[in-house]
């Protein structure tokens, strides 16, 4: 018997489409302050609520998506973060990465970051926390845009113009703080002055009060691996940024780089 390709086609149209609505929510309750209800998923989703009621069931009876203790509402399962661990424990640039972050986070005492790019925004996949009392309240696992955060800013400074253009396209900038660049020019070259100089600021543009450096980890084939931040809060900054965050980031970024090229990785 002959499968009509048409109806091949159609088939895997339709099983695209409805895993885009299983990711869709999952990110939704991922992404949310505190677990959502079925009726704030069916707000910010748009979907029929009898769609995101047989959603949600799913997500819930393969363990990525729990009930609340309150009930109503829902959080990330027990196995959805089994996997990410896993994820983030195999991953080679965490790997890679590991012994510069520390040295980086101990030279310069306050928290560092490894994100990597993933769609139109970067998301965070290790963490070192500032030994001071004062600290970032991010996590593994969020997510920063392209054009606010410094490991955006770094990231994109990085890669050819088609590319940066191809990725700004269709964002919606939004105002995070009375920084945060939201004008195409503006942001443009405020890009071109990062890949001049080899590093991003993050000048209070994604949260008040927190000023970041950010640069890139570029592997020996001119590919951006991710990229690597050290957050300051504002009374806290450095007179000397220099030589106290500048240097000993870059240093890291290009340690890593190193460890990712063949050849050298241990």
């Amino acid at each position: 018997m002959s499968i009509d390709p048409a109806s091949l086609d159609a088939a895997k149209a339709t099983g695209t489409a409805a895993f885009s609505k299983f990711m869709a929510v999952l990110q939704l309750i991922a992404d949310a302050a505190e677990p959502p209800s079925i009726a704030r998923l069916v707000t910010a989703s748009c979907y029929p609520r009898p769609t995101v009621y047989r959603i949600v069931g799913a997500l819930m009876a393969e363990g990525l998506v729990t009930e609340s203790a309150r009930g109503g509402c829902y959080a990330l399962g027990p196995r959805l973060m089994s996997l990410a661990s896993r994820s983030w424990e195999r991953s080679d640039l965490r790997i890679a990465a590991a012994d510069a972050l520390q040295t980086l986070r101990d030279v310069t005492q306050e928290t560092v970051h490894l994100a990597v790019r993933s769609g139109a925004e970067m998301v965070y996949v290790e963490k070192l926390e500032s030994p001071h009392a004062v600290r970032m309240a991010s996590r593994i696992g969020t997510r920063v845009t392209l054009y606010s955060s410094s490991v955006g800013k770094a990231y994109l400074s990085t890669r050819p113009r088609a590319e940066r253009d191809a990725l700004l396209h269709g964002i919606a900038f939004e105002r995070f703080t009375p920084n945060t660049i939201i004008e195409r020019s503006a942001l443009d070259a405020e890009l071109d002055a990062c890949q001049a100089r080899g590093y991003a600021e993050d000048r209070e543009e994604n949260e008040a009060q927190i000023f970041c450096y950010g640069s890139a980890i570029v592997g020996a084939n001119g590919a951006t691996l991710g990229c690597v931040s050290v957050s300051i809060p504002l009374f806290r900054k450095s007179e000397t940024p220099m030589e106290t965050y500048v240097a000993p980031l870059c240093e890291a970024c290009r340690a890593i780089a190193e460890r990712m090229s063949p050849g050298t990785r241990a």
